[in-house]
């Protein structure tokens, strides 16, 4: 060892070498102000805190980096073959430092290395505050089996550039299917292949929990995944309403009751117990699973090799789609309907909503705009749009529906339960629209007037052959019910309804203004 020993809590006591810091992690609120501070100011400390935490993310990776590169350095290390090299022994200095395992501390150095060889400017945006440390993981496992070096920096370049589009956080989501379209068309095969990685890795485990109890799963493929869960959803279900056990427990047993063949039973006590419980090992014979597939037609018939996409999954390759489509209990349903006439510029046009009611989108309709979301826009769910329900942005006037919230596409959307009830019956406000280059874009207002960025993208982006679907009102319809009801008028002025919907135009018909300012 050169020089004098020295520990590491001599570092403790000294102040930060960053003076700027302070500034990243608060905001415009100092911390002797929180209990004083405007209730949207608070919000932004947060919002500036996960960019501080960002920031140092980013400098712990350029550190990690450093000391690789004076362990090792470029040149290959005699010892590379041995269980203790080179990579091992710059880990095994982090490791012991943080108190973490020697597996941890190598994939932070990986990471590390990633970030500089292969991801240098996502690493900008990392720094920046543009992405957080936990999504930047995720991009640089996404991104692992991009072949070539000039590949590698395309890819690097695309993904930094939509992140450059995108002022508020990515959900996970989002981000892994922008990640893994960029994959697919600069480097199908790196697709291609992780799925066959992942698909070798399937297996079952055990992990033993604390009080007698261990936690049982399986790692399989998307589709089987989504079987299985339908399979034990059905059986579970079929326990009758007095069964005290929770949606879980009843779960839980049922998968046991499946994996083994022997007898799911309702736990009610009850003589009267009306649960029909299938044989031993079955399932009912009537439960249905979906999975919802989108591909384009051409590559469904081979013709091209664009990227499909599993509704709660995300991206797939042509292979993979055209394998799902070929199962014996497979059902395709074309966007457009066969003998629907073609416009003179391509385009096709369908009707918007139901003939007799204005509020109810046709099916076609419905499908386009769970297809064009692929999840719900609220930023954070994870529910897919095919599980979640479609809500009029600008709310339908049901006494007036030609004074606005129309049945369309881009007045349509899907959100999960919660966020549709958190607006529905809150005091939270959202906008859609097309930005200047026709992109339709979310956002959120908070009952403060605090305006949220939504996703970034969506699936039109994926599949840019939605962008052909023209959507109108039905020939002749004025926009009102064919059998409106006969109640009596209000005796007020405008109801409580009317006027929270006047409200919430009001309060998007400023951010339009402050749109078009900006």
């Amino acid at each position: 060892m050169s020089g004098p020993a020295w520990r590491l809590s001599s570092w403790w006591g000294e102040a930060s070498p960053w003076p700027d810091l302070p500034a990243l992690f608060t905001g415009r609120v100092e911390v002797e102000e929180i209990g004083e501070a405007d209730f949207n100011d608070l919000i932004g400390s947060l919002v500036s805190a996960q960019r501080g935490r960002s920031f140092l993310a980013w400098r712990d990776y350029r550190v990690v980096a450093e000391l690789h590169s004076r362990l090792v350095g470029t040149e290959s290390d005699p010892h590379d073959l041995l269980l203790v090299d080179g990579f091992a022994d710059c880990a095994a200095r982090i490791a012991i430092s943080f108190g973490i395992g020697q597996g941890k501390a190598e994939q932070m150095v990986r990471e590390a290395l990633a970030l500089r060889n292969r991801l240098p400017r996502v690493a900008e945006r990392l720094r920046d505050g543009r992405i957080s440390a936990e999504r930047v993981t995720s991009i640089i496992a996404r991104t692992d089996l991009v072949d070539g070096h000039d590949c590698a920096a395309e890819v690097d370049a695309d993904i930094a550039a939509r992140l450059d589009l995108h002022e508020g956080a990515w959900s996970a989501e989002r981000l892994r299917d922008m990640v893994d379209r960029i994959v697919y068309r600069h480097d199908p095969d790196a697709v291609r292949e992780r799925r066959q990685k992942a698909l070798d890795a399937r297996g079952v485990s055990t992990k033993p929990l604390p009080d007698g109890m261990a936690k049982f799963s399986a790692t399989m493929s998307a589709e089987n995944a989504r079987l299985s869960d339908g399979s034990v959803k059905a059986l579970a279900a079929c326990a009758c309403e007095h069964d005290q056990r929770t949606t879980q427990q009843r779960r839980s047993d049922a998968t046991f009751a499946l994996l083994t063949g022997t007898a799911f039973e309702c736990e009610c006590g009850r003589e009267d117990c009306t649960a029909q419980i299938p044989e031993p090992g079955t399932v009912p014979p009537d439960s249905k699973v979906i999975i919802h597939v989108v591909v384009d037609e051409s590559t469904l018939n081979g013709d091209a090799d664009n990227a499909g996409f599993i509704a709660g999954h995300g991206v797939i390759s042509d292979e993979h789609a055209r394998d799902l489509a070929g199962r014996p209990d497979a059902v395709i349903k074309p966007l457009v309907p066969k003998g629907t006439p073609q416009n003179p510029d391509g385009s096709f046009t369908l009707p918007a909503h139901l003939p007799s009611d204005p509020y109810r989108p046709t099916a076609a309709l419905d499908t386009f705009v769970r297809v064009r979301d692929g999840s719900s826009v609220v930023p954070g769910s994870e529910v897919s749009a095919f599980d979640a329900d479609l809500d009029h942005v600008e709310e339908f006037d049901h006494d007036d529906p030609s004074h606005g919230g129309q049945t369309l596409p881009d007045n349509l959307n899907a959100k999960h339960r919660f966020g549709h009830l958190l607006k529905t019956f809150g005091d939270w406000v959202d906008d859609q629209y097309r930005d200047r280059h026709g992109v339709l874009t979310t956002e959120f207002i908070t009952p403060e007037g605090l305006v949220l960025p939504g996703d970034p993208e969506n699936l039109e982006i994926l599949f840019p052959g939605l962008r052909r679907i023209r959507f109108k009102i039905p020939p002749g319809d004025d926009g009102q019910p064919a059998e409106p009801g006969n109640e009596e008028a209000p005796t007020r002025a405008m109801t409580r309804v009317a006027a929270k919907h006047a409200r919430r135009r009001q309060e998007r018909e400023r951010n339009r203004r402050r749109r078009e300012r900006d």
